[in-house]
């Protein structure tokens, strides 16, 4: 089995990493509409504005539908797999594309009209933390140290092994963390562990109707005393941002992470194999 570290030090390496380098400014020409291809990163970026947003499931419907859109930004740490054939595409027809990336050699770079590079550390093929921290604390202007303060005061349970299934529950207004907590389970745990998100005001819908003595609710920013019988409550500072919300879930998971049995580690070296040979380039199991 191959030597990686957890989710949870590749969160504490990512603070300090930003602790020490500045971020790029993001500065977009002015579009009439904007496609924004990738991540959830993108949603959170673009929040609050009237972007069009899409993956490359969906892109090419978004580009049909959607006559008005003249600009696109694709966001890919590595720069490669979908986003050269999506910037191929969208240079064809006529749109200008600006990629964030973290890979100053970035296979879409021949196909885009700009490129913003974050900075980056080495990481265990799809960790994606200081990647897309980097991306977001660009927009909220977070303080990398006050969050890693937060982080510390947190206090682990010991037998968080006991559970094979998690309902996290996160505060209305980041709503979109929840499809990367969701993403990250499946990464790092596929079928052996479950996992489950919502606010608050959602998991009030039928969420809770077949009771688990395996489960553990775990609460942020909210004191849970509605659901589960198991519950880990965080408290939250007030005034966070999106990077305090994803470093949270984050640190949290690869605590979970910790304490199973190591199925990612078990498991990466055969994927990127796999991987590598799906897409067409090199995939290896650390990437930075």
């Amino acid at each position: 089995m191959i030597k990686l570290i957890n989710l949870d030090q590749a969160v504490l390496n990512a603070l300090k990493l930003f602790q020490e380098q500045r971020l790029p400014t993001l500065k977009l020409p002015s579009f009439k509409r904007l496609l924004v291809v990738g991540s959830v990163t993108g949603k959170i970026l673009f929040q609050g504005t009237d972007a069009v947003f899409a993956d490359e499931s969906t892109y090419l419907q978004k580009l049909n539908v959607v006559k008005s859109i003249d600009g696109a930004v694709i966001i890919s740490a590595s720069g490669g797999k979908h986003a050269p054939i999506i910037a191929k595409e969208l240079q064809k027809r006529k749109k200008k594309v600006i990629l964030l990336t973290t890979n100053i050699n970035a296979p879409a770079r021949e196909c885009v009209n700009e490129m913003v590079v974050f900075p980056k550390l080495p990481e265990p093929y799809t960790y994606n933390t200081s990647t897309y921290l980097g991306m977001i604390l660009s927009k909220t202007k977070e303080n990398p140290l006050q969050i890693l303060h937060q982080i510390q005061k947190i206090k682990i349970p010991g037998n968080l092994k006991k559970y094979d299934s998690f309902f996290f529950i996160v505060p209305p207004e980041f709503d979109l963390v929840r499809e990367m907590f969701l993403i990250k389970f499946d990464e790092l745990f596929g079928a052996k562990v479950s996992a489950r998100v919502f606010t608050a005001e959602q998991a009030k819908h039928a969420k809770t109707i077949v009771p688990s003595e395996k489960e553990l609710f775990i609460s942020f920013g909210w004191e849970n005393i509605l659901f589960g019988k198991n519950r880990w409550n965080i408290l939250l500072a007030k005034n966070i941002g999106y990077g305090m919300m994803m470093v949270l879930g984050y640190y949290v998971i690869g605590q979970i992470q910790k304490q199973h049995s190591p199925y990612f580690k078990e498991n990466i070296e055969r994927y990127c194999k796999e991987a590598s040979k799906m897409f067409g380039e090199r995939i290896g199991v650390m990437v930075g």
